[in-house]
């Protein structure tokens, strides 16, 4: 078995990390502060395909696959997890959708400006009081002609401040369980929907989060994505998917943290050394190279199974549960190493810190990832 990228990857890989080192560090901590990501740098980004990376080119995609995809979200993370995230929302939950489940009319009129980061795109499945429970969810779609209208809410939405097209689910058979769940694609202006305030979040502050609304927004046959009723089975589908993104994401925190938090061991001096050449520094930065490490080989394995076409169900869920808790501990690790100064915001590893929680929420939660994993070693 080779662990090694192959040469085509490695090359994007360098372009991708040249790229953000240039272009988004230096702006990481004032984007987080003002809570904004330029529009100039959403085009940029499309410009190098990254706004369409999983997307075949017969669309304007780049056409390359889930490890391609996971080796961007790790060097967009490793500067800003905001950025990355914005992007992963966008070709992990939106694009995803329309890729699998999309007609080829949906498919030639959103794609092309989706990818070269004309449009951003958002996926809609999370409600007020319905998470991880999603089968639950309440915005209904009711038939009007050989249309729908579609009334309820919709909570914690990325990119809903910027996107222009939404895959929006709804409720189309109230009595048939997640059975009875459509997709339909809402645009920005479409009568009788709203886009509220952002949140004014922990982390990954750059990328906009905004409650929906949905008041009679009238539907026609022609934006339903899928077919009826299977709208939650195409949604698992895409949120297996989503998970080794969002695990790729959770490793570029991390070796973000690590890399700050080992330059600033190599300089910081306490009791007349380099806090480096004490054990116990050099433990902690052991271990957090050794979980890095495990991370990201869980993240490859999975992204090359979904390129393999195999079932990646169980491998997506443990390398998104092990990568996102172990972002959070390498972090927090990061900041002790630190110590005060980790604590303030001049030094990025706050905000490593604040980033890397959402992932073990974002995509299902470590709970929803342990009962999944659970109930595939029982053989449920």
């Amino acid at each position: 078995m080779d662990f090694d990228l192959p040469e085509d990857l490695a090359a994007l890989r360098d372009t991708v990390r040249r790229f953000a080192a240039g272009r988004i560090r230096p702006q990481a901590r004032q984007w987080d502060r003002e809570q904004s990501l330029p529009d100039e740098v959403i085009a940029e980004l499309g410009q190098m395909g990254l706004m369409g990376i999983l997307t075949p080119e017969t669309y304007g995609g780049a056409g390359l696959g889930y490890l391609a995809n996971a080796v961007v979200m790790e060097e967009l993370a490793r500067q800003d997890g905001g950025v990355a995230l914005t992007v992963a929302a966008h070709n992990g939950l939106c694009l995803s959708h329309l890729n699998l489940a999309g007609s080829e009319a949906q498919k030639e009129r959103y794609l092309p400006k989706l990818t070269s980061g004309e449009w951003v795109g958002a996926w809609a499945l999370t409600e007020p009081e319905c998470g991880s429970d999603a089968a639950a969810l309440q915005t209904r779609a009711e038939r009007d002609g050989d249309g729908w209208r579609l009334t309820g809410h919709k909570m914690f939405i990325t990119n809903g401040a910027r996107a222009r097209v939404f895959v929006v689910m709804a409720r189309t058979d109230p009595a048939a369980g997640p059975k009875g769940i459509s997709a339909f694609l809402v645009e920005r202006g479409d009568a009788g929907f709203s886009v509220g305030p952002k949140e004014d979040k922990l982390g990954m502050r750059c990328s906009d989060t905004v409650p929906l609304g949905l008041d009679g927004v009238y539907c026609g046959p022609e934006d339903l994505v899928g077919t009826l009723n299977m709208g939650y089975v195409d949604a698992l589908r895409v949120l297996e998917r989503g998970r080794v993104g969002i695990a790729a994401l959770s490793v570029g925190l991390a070796r973000g943290a690590l890399e700050e938090a080992l330059a600033y061991a190599k300089e910081r001096k306490a009791f007349g050394r380099p806090l480096a050449d004490h054990q116990a520094i050099q433990f902690m930065l052991a271990d957090m190279a050794a979980e890095i490490e495990a991370a990201r080989l869980m993240v490859f394995d999975a992204a090359s199974a979904l390129d393999r076409g195999e079932d990646a169900r169980l491998k997506a869920s443990v390398a998104k549960l092990y990568a996102s808790e172990m972002a959070t501990r390498v972090c927090l690790k990061a900041i002790q190493i630190y110590g005060g100064y980790g604590y303030t915001k001049d030094m990025p590893v706050e905000r490593y810190l604040r980033d890397a929680k959402l992932c073990e929420i974002g995509e299902g939660s470590s709970e929803v990832q342990r009962m999944i994993i659970a109930k595939h070693l029982l053989g449920w």
